[in-house]
């Protein structure tokens, strides 16, 4: 089938990043847009640009488990949390940054293979149930473990960490160190949706009685794809202590995991490239209510201090709620429209 041709449909055009080469000009200069932001962004553009960066690898993590294989999961956060404390202490060890964000990785997957491999008896609402036990489990070890490992509720320091002999103890490096490894874990998901392991999670997902039927070991798929998510979500999990420098339990809940969920919903499911968008959208969401809330809030007194965080959750609960009912696949499925109605012109078919 003939990539740029009108049949081309949407679902296999998300295995590729770029098709055409106006695309690979437009990917082209939107890295170089990103790679030069802070020599012409302030610093707090800065700052949430790595944020950006270090949220959406996970979210990619998710939607390789829950787009793609279909499997529920509550639990990304604490999957994150598990992969933020094995850096740290890789990082205490003398560790470099690279090395530490791969034994958080490493970590994060273990944990996840757990709770993935009850997912081969159970699913839907008894799935989500079980992936939240993961993240009481997450804070259960952590605060009731001896305080010398994992230094209880005020969790662990550690000194900057560097990466071929460069120091990331500034926003710059952070930055670009964050934007590298989202390229490389954006480039590492299309590869797995192309993959025969990216076919078993679609079959698993549409309907795992025939998938296993077929030949597919549907049990095993589904661990692989909680371990994928969570070896994501535990990288991310690194890189938020090398930007940080600091990790502790109350920084990867569940109301986190939830924001995860929302921008997957908002970007679309199935594809990566709606989880990059879905995690830029409503990463801009929240940081425009937090810069506008203070002011809102000297503007009308009345409101109190506490308007920010309940707009936070009013924002998420109505974004969720509105793409569900009028765009339930996401900004990416409306793209994908558009594209083809352009392809179609002037034909109204």
């Amino acid at each position: 089938m003939d990539p740029s041709g009108i049949f081309f449909t949407t679902h296999a055009g998300d295995r590729s990043l770029v098709r055409t080469r106006a695309q690979r000009v437009c990917l082209l200069l939107l890295v170089l847009a990103l790679a030069t932001l802070p020599y012409w962004a302030s610093e707090r553009w800065v700052s949430i640009g790595y944020t950006t960066f270090i949220t959406a690898v996970a979210v990619i993590g998710l939607q390789i488990c829950t787009g793609y294989a279909g499997q529920i999961n509550l639990g990304q956060s604490a999957f994150m949390g598990v992969g933020a404390y094995g850096a740290a202490l890789a990082m205490m060890a003398g560790w470099n940054a690279l090395a530490a964000l791969l034994v958080g990785g490493a970590g994060a997957a273990v944990f996840g293979v757990m709770f993935g491999l009850t997912a081969a008896r159970i699913k839907g609402f008894y799935l989500a149930l079980t992936t939240i036990a993961a993240q009481a489990l997450f804070h259960f070890l952590v605060l009731n473990l001896p305080q010398g490992w994992l230094g209880g509720a005020g969790g662990l320091h550690v000194a900057s960490a560097s990466v071929f002999g460069v120091s990331l103890d500034n926003d710059r490096a952070i930055y670009w160190f964050s934007l590298a490894v989202l390229a490389v874990m954006t480039v590492g998901a299309f590869g797995i949706v192309r993959s025969r392991h990216g076919r078993s999670f679609e079959a698993v997902r549409d309907d795992d009685v025939a998938a296993g039927m077929m030949g597919i070991p549907v049990a095993a798929t589904k661990a692989r794809a909680f371990l994928v998510s969570a070896f994501y979500a535990g990288v991310a999990g690194g890189l938020w202590v090398v930007a940080l420098r600091h990790v502790s339990v109350e920084q990867f809940t569940l109301f986190n995991a939830i924001w995860m969920i929302a921008m997957m919903i908002v970007g679309g499911l199935g594809s990566i490239v709606g989880a990059l968008i879905g995690t830029v959208m409503i990463q801009l969401a929240r940081e425009g209510v937090t810069s506008l809330g203070p002011s809102f809030v000297q503007w009308v007194p009345a409101v109190g201090q506490d308007f920010v965080f309940a707009a936070m959750n009013v924002l998420l609960g109505t974004v969720i709620i509105l793409f569900l009912l009028f765009e339930p696949k996401g900004v990416m499925h409306r793209i994908e429209l558009s594209k083809k109605a352009y392809r179609l012109w002037p034909f109204p078919y």
